[in-house]
């Protein structure tokens, strides 16, 4: 389990094709310091195993065709900065939502705009996750944990949800970099899936 909270802006370092999936070199010096075969790091908010690593240096990990083509990893190119958090310890400070690392969906940033101290950015959400956002709650955008400042209406004819960055986040993540057709990761706040599950199986009606 994450929390969103990027611990570093690790590099994409080579991309080597295997047919049916990729193998990722990363650079990251601060989440490979006690790194081990088999640890889990979120890569872009993607739940990814470690296959090899340098401690202090560099990680490798093995990539899927079918989280390639689902999540916005397979836009990257070597030199491409990521964002990159280690899995959750229990004995950890939470400091931002449960994070399962596991994508739901990729949107597209729609527009920026940058005040003095923030900045403003919407992104357009897929239709069947939009019921799963709301005003003021969570979201994990591309592995930060983020709240939602507003939400398209019924008259927008695409959902989109927008968030503000303050000057930490512009700094320490790759939402920094962001420029409107940019591909993000998202992954919703899975206590919302779980109620509707919950209220589902009771017929819609809460106890």
């Amino acid at each position: 389990m994450f929390t969103g909270i990027v611990e570093e802006l690790g590099t994409l370092e080579t991309v080597e094709r295997l047919g049916d999936s990729a193998r990722l070199r990363i650079r990251g010096p601060l989440v490979t310091s006690d790194a081990g075969h088999g640890d889990s790091i979120a890569v872009n908010g993607v739940c990814l195993t470690v296959t090899e690593f340098v401690p202090g240096a560099t990680f490798d990990v093995d990539v899927m065709a079918e989280s390639l083509d689902r999540t916005a990893l397979g836009a990257l190119a070597p030199g491409d900065k990521v964002n990159l958090e280690r899995a959750m310890r229990a004995d950890a400070r939470f400091g931002g939502h449960i994070v399962q690392g596991h994508i739901d969906g990729t949107g597209v940033v729609i527009s920026r705009v940058e005040h003095e101290h923030w900045h403003v950015v919407r992104i357009s959400l897929p239709a069947d996750l939009q019921r799963y956002v709301v005003e003021k709650g969570s979201i994990t955008v591309s592995g930060t944990s983020l709240t939602v400042s507003a939400v398209s209406g019924e008259s927008d004819a695409e959902p989109w949800f927008e968030v503000s960055l303050i000057p930490t986040t512009l700094e320490a993540t790759v939402l920094g970099d962001l420029t409107a057709g940019a591909p993000v990761n998202l992954e919703v706040d899975v206590l919302a899936k779980y109620v509707e599950r919950l209220l589902g199986g009771r017929g819609g009606q809460p106890t």
